[in-house]
Protein backbone atom coordinates (compact mmCIF):
# COMPACT_ATOMS: atom_id res chain seq x y z
CA UNK A 1 0.00 0.00 0.00
CA UNK A 2 1.12 3.55 -0.66
CA UNK A 3 1.64 5.96 2.24
CA UNK A 4 2.58 9.63 2.06
CA UNK A 5 3.59 9.50 5.73
CA UNK A 6 5.96 6.57 5.33
CA UNK A 7 7.40 8.05 2.14
CA UNK A 8 8.07 11.38 3.86
CA UNK A 9 9.86 9.77 6.82
CA UNK A 10 12.51 7.99 4.71
CA UNK A 11 12.69 5.07 7.14
CA UNK A 12 15.60 2.60 7.11
CA UNK A 13 13.42 -0.18 8.54
CA UNK A 14 9.95 -0.72 7.20
CA UNK A 15 6.93 -0.43 9.51
CA UNK A 16 5.22 -3.59 10.68
CA UNK A 17 1.45 -4.06 10.93
CA UNK A 18 0.02 -5.98 13.89
CA UNK A 19 -2.95 -8.00 12.67
CA UNK A 20 -5.39 -10.05 14.75
CA UNK A 21 -6.87 -12.97 12.85
CA UNK A 22 -8.31 -16.47 13.11
CA UNK A 23 -6.93 -17.38 9.70
CA UNK A 24 -3.93 -19.69 9.87
CA UNK A 25 -0.99 -18.02 8.10
CA UNK A 26 0.29 -20.36 5.40
CA UNK A 27 3.92 -19.42 5.89
CA UNK A 28 6.06 -17.18 8.05
CA UNK A 29 8.44 -16.95 10.95
CA UNK A 30 7.17 -18.61 14.12
CA UNK A 31 8.37 -20.32 17.28
CA UNK A 32 8.08 -24.03 17.91
CA UNK A 33 5.54 -25.03 20.53
CA UNK A 34 7.13 -25.07 23.98
CA UNK A 35 9.95 -22.65 23.12
CA UNK A 36 9.94 -20.46 26.24
CA UNK A 37 13.04 -18.51 25.26
CA UNK A 38 11.85 -17.10 21.96
CA UNK A 39 11.93 -13.30 21.78
CA UNK A 40 8.92 -11.56 20.26
CA UNK A 41 10.87 -8.31 19.90
CA UNK A 42 13.49 -10.09 17.80
CA UNK A 43 10.70 -11.44 15.60
CA UNK A 44 9.37 -7.91 15.18
CA UNK A 45 12.79 -6.69 14.08
CA UNK A 46 13.19 -9.66 11.73
CA UNK A 47 9.78 -9.04 10.17
CA UNK A 48 10.87 -5.50 9.38
CA UNK A 49 14.41 -6.20 8.18
CA UNK A 50 13.78 -9.47 6.34
CA UNK A 51 10.39 -8.51 4.90
CA UNK A 52 8.94 -11.71 6.36
CA UNK A 53 5.59 -12.30 7.97
CA UNK A 54 5.70 -13.68 11.54
CA UNK A 55 2.85 -15.15 13.55
CA UNK A 56 2.06 -16.38 17.06
CA UNK A 57 -0.67 -18.20 18.94
CA UNK A 58 -1.22 -19.18 22.55
CA UNK A 59 1.18 -22.13 22.26
CA UNK A 60 3.95 -20.40 20.30
CA UNK A 61 4.61 -17.01 21.87
CA UNK A 62 8.09 -17.54 23.29
CA UNK A 63 8.86 -16.08 26.71
CA UNK A 64 6.16 -15.11 29.25
CA UNK A 65 6.73 -11.40 28.65
CA UNK A 66 6.26 -11.95 24.93
CA UNK A 67 2.99 -13.81 25.40
CA UNK A 68 1.78 -11.02 27.66
CA UNK A 69 2.93 -8.37 25.20
CA UNK A 70 1.15 -10.06 22.30
CA UNK A 71 -2.13 -9.95 24.20
CA UNK A 72 -2.51 -13.59 25.18
CA UNK A 73 -3.50 -12.68 28.72
CA UNK A 74 -1.25 -12.64 31.80
CA UNK A 75 1.42 -15.15 30.81
CA UNK A 76 3.72 -14.45 33.73
CA UNK A 77 1.77 -16.79 36.01
CA UNK A 78 4.18 -18.11 38.66
CA UNK A 79 7.24 -16.90 36.75
CA UNK A 80 9.21 -14.69 39.18
CA UNK A 81 9.20 -11.63 36.95
CA UNK A 82 9.31 -9.33 39.99
CA UNK A 83 12.67 -10.85 41.00
CA UNK A 84 14.02 -10.90 37.44
CA UNK A 85 13.30 -7.21 36.93
CA UNK A 86 14.79 -6.19 40.25
CA UNK A 87 17.32 -7.80 42.60
CA UNK A 88 17.19 -11.42 41.46
CA UNK A 89 16.83 -14.57 43.54
CA UNK A 90 19.44 -17.31 43.80
CA UNK A 91 17.03 -19.95 45.12
CA UNK A 92 14.66 -19.38 42.22
CA UNK A 93 17.55 -19.47 39.76
CA UNK A 94 18.51 -22.91 41.09
CA UNK A 95 14.90 -24.12 40.94
CA UNK A 96 14.65 -22.98 37.33
CA UNK A 97 17.65 -25.13 36.48
CA UNK A 98 19.85 -22.41 35.09
CA UNK A 99 22.38 -20.38 37.04
CA UNK A 100 21.88 -17.39 34.76
CA UNK A 101 23.18 -14.02 35.83
CA UNK A 102 19.78 -12.58 34.91
CA UNK A 103 17.94 -14.42 37.66
CA UNK A 104 20.84 -14.59 40.09
CA UNK A 105 21.53 -10.87 40.01
CA UNK A 106 18.33 -9.50 38.53
CA UNK A 107 18.16 -6.94 35.76
CA UNK A 108 17.84 -4.05 38.28
CA UNK A 109 15.21 -2.20 36.27
CA UNK A 110 13.34 -1.75 39.55
CA UNK A 111 14.77 -1.18 43.02
CA UNK A 112 12.99 -4.10 44.65
CA UNK A 113 10.56 -6.93 43.82
CA UNK A 114 7.81 -4.83 45.39
CA UNK A 115 8.27 -2.03 42.85
CA UNK A 116 8.51 -4.56 40.02
CA UNK A 117 5.26 -6.16 41.16
CA UNK A 118 3.56 -2.75 41.05
CA UNK A 119 4.68 -2.48 37.45
CA UNK A 120 3.24 -5.92 36.60
CA UNK A 121 -0.05 -4.99 38.26
CA UNK A 122 -0.20 -1.78 36.21
CA UNK A 123 0.01 -3.56 32.84
CA UNK A 124 -3.16 -3.38 30.73
CA UNK A 125 -3.47 -7.16 30.44
CA UNK A 126 -5.38 -8.10 27.32
CA UNK A 127 -6.69 -11.35 25.90
CA UNK A 128 -7.12 -10.77 22.18
CA UNK A 129 -10.28 -12.28 20.67
CA UNK A 130 -8.45 -14.09 17.87
CA UNK A 131 -6.29 -17.19 17.57
CA UNK A 132 -3.31 -15.53 15.91
CA UNK A 133 -1.31 -12.34 16.21
CA UNK A 134 0.50 -11.61 12.94
CA UNK A 135 3.42 -9.28 12.22
CA UNK A 136 3.18 -8.19 8.58
CA UNK A 137 5.75 -5.86 7.01
CA UNK A 138 4.28 -2.79 5.34
CA UNK A 139 5.42 -3.85 1.87
CA UNK A 140 3.39 -7.07 2.17
CA UNK A 141 0.13 -5.38 3.22
CA UNK A 142 -2.86 -5.51 0.94
CA UNK A 143 -6.07 -3.49 0.85
CA UNK A 144 -7.86 -6.48 2.41
CA UNK A 145 -5.70 -6.43 5.56
CA UNK A 146 -7.13 -4.82 8.68
CA UNK A 147 -4.25 -3.93 11.02
CA UNK A 148 -4.83 -3.24 14.66
CA UNK A 149 -1.56 -1.34 15.07
CA UNK A 150 1.36 -0.04 13.03
CA UNK A 151 4.87 -0.19 14.53
CA UNK A 152 7.49 2.24 13.21
CA UNK A 153 11.23 1.84 13.82
CA UNK A 154 12.63 5.36 13.99
CA UNK A 155 15.68 7.48 14.65
CA UNK A 156 15.41 10.71 16.64
CA UNK A 157 14.48 12.88 13.64
CA UNK A 158 11.79 10.48 12.44
CA UNK A 159 10.45 10.04 15.96
CA UNK A 160 10.26 13.82 16.33
CA UNK A 161 8.22 14.04 13.13
CA UNK A 162 5.81 11.34 14.28
CA UNK A 163 5.36 12.98 17.68
CA UNK A 164 4.48 16.26 15.97
CA UNK A 165 2.12 14.56 13.51
CA UNK A 166 0.36 12.71 16.34
CA UNK A 167 -0.90 16.02 17.73
CA UNK A 168 -1.11 17.92 14.43
CA UNK A 169 -4.90 18.30 14.31
CA UNK A 170 -5.56 17.85 18.01
CA UNK A 171 -3.61 20.55 19.82
CA UNK A 172 -3.84 18.68 23.12
CA UNK A 173 -0.13 17.95 23.70
CA UNK A 174 -1.39 14.63 25.09
CA UNK A 175 -1.20 12.44 21.99
CA UNK A 176 1.69 10.16 22.98
CA UNK A 177 2.75 7.99 25.91
CA UNK A 178 6.09 6.36 26.70
CA UNK A 179 5.66 3.60 29.32
CA UNK A 180 8.39 1.20 30.36
CA UNK A 181 7.95 -2.41 29.37
CA UNK A 182 9.59 -5.31 27.58
CA UNK A 183 10.70 -4.40 24.06
CA UNK A 184 7.61 -6.07 22.57
CA UNK A 185 5.11 -4.66 25.07
CA UNK A 186 4.31 -1.37 23.33
CA UNK A 187 2.00 -3.70 21.40
CA UNK A 188 0.11 -4.38 24.63
CA UNK A 189 -0.13 -0.67 25.42
CA UNK A 190 -1.17 -0.06 21.82
CA UNK A 191 -4.13 -2.41 22.22
CA UNK A 192 -5.28 -0.35 25.18
CA UNK A 193 -5.00 2.88 23.21
CA UNK A 194 -6.84 1.43 20.22
CA UNK A 195 -9.98 1.08 22.36
CA UNK A 196 -10.10 4.83 23.09
CA UNK A 197 -11.99 7.49 21.15
CA UNK A 198 -8.81 9.56 20.92
CA UNK A 199 -5.97 7.05 21.15
CA UNK A 200 -2.35 7.93 21.83
CA UNK A 201 0.75 6.64 20.12
CA UNK A 202 3.21 4.60 22.19
CA UNK A 203 6.95 5.27 22.12
CA UNK A 204 8.93 2.19 23.11
CA UNK A 205 11.85 -0.22 22.93
CA UNK A 206 13.25 1.07 26.22
CA UNK A 207 14.07 -2.47 27.40
CA UNK A 208 17.82 -2.25 28.13
CA UNK A 209 18.21 -6.04 27.86
CA UNK A 210 17.03 -5.95 24.23
CA UNK A 211 18.39 -2.62 22.98
CA UNK A 212 21.32 -4.46 21.38
CA UNK A 213 19.10 -5.98 18.66
CA UNK A 214 18.47 -2.56 17.10
CA UNK A 215 20.76 0.34 16.23
CA UNK A 216 21.57 2.58 19.16
CA UNK A 217 19.46 5.47 17.81
CA UNK A 218 16.37 3.34 17.15
CA UNK A 219 13.11 3.52 19.11
CA UNK A 220 9.65 2.33 18.17
CA UNK A 221 6.49 4.36 17.64
CA UNK A 222 3.39 2.17 17.86
CA UNK A 223 0.13 3.70 16.72
CA UNK A 224 -3.43 2.32 16.51
CA UNK A 225 -4.38 1.98 12.85
CA UNK A 226 -7.20 4.52 13.05
CA UNK A 227 -4.69 7.03 14.42
CA UNK A 228 -2.27 6.12 11.64
CA UNK A 229 -5.01 6.93 9.14
CA UNK A 230 -5.59 10.25 10.89
CA UNK A 231 -1.89 11.10 10.62
CA UNK A 232 -1.74 9.88 7.02
CA UNK A 233 -4.57 12.22 6.08
CA UNK A 234 -2.71 15.20 7.53
CA UNK A 235 0.58 14.90 5.63
CA UNK A 236 -0.49 17.20 2.82
CA UNK A 237 0.03 20.80 3.89
CA UNK A 238 2.07 19.86 6.97
CA UNK A 239 5.70 20.54 7.90
CA UNK A 240 6.63 17.28 6.18
CA UNK A 241 6.42 19.16 2.89
CA UNK A 242 8.48 22.16 3.98
CA UNK A 243 12.14 23.15 4.12
CA UNK A 244 12.83 22.43 7.81
CA UNK A 245 11.96 18.75 7.43
CA UNK A 246 13.62 18.45 4.04
CA UNK A 247 16.83 19.87 5.54
CA UNK A 248 16.82 17.17 8.21
CA UNK A 249 16.49 14.53 5.51
CA UNK A 250 19.87 15.54 4.16
CA UNK A 251 21.69 14.14 7.19
CA UNK A 252 20.02 10.72 7.22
Amino acid sequence: MNSKLIEALKLKMQPVAIILTDDNPEDGLHFKEGNMRGCVASMLVSASKKNRLAFFDRKTFGCPGGGTGLGFGDRYGKFPIDCLLSTGNEEMANQMGRQSSYMLEGERFYKSPEQARKWVDSLPMTDVPTRYVVFKPWELLTEEDKPELIVFFTNADQLSALVVMADYDRGTNRSITAPFGAACQPILFGYEEAKKENPRAVIGFFDISKRSIVDRETLTFTVPFKMFQEMEGNVEGSFLELHAWQKLQERQ
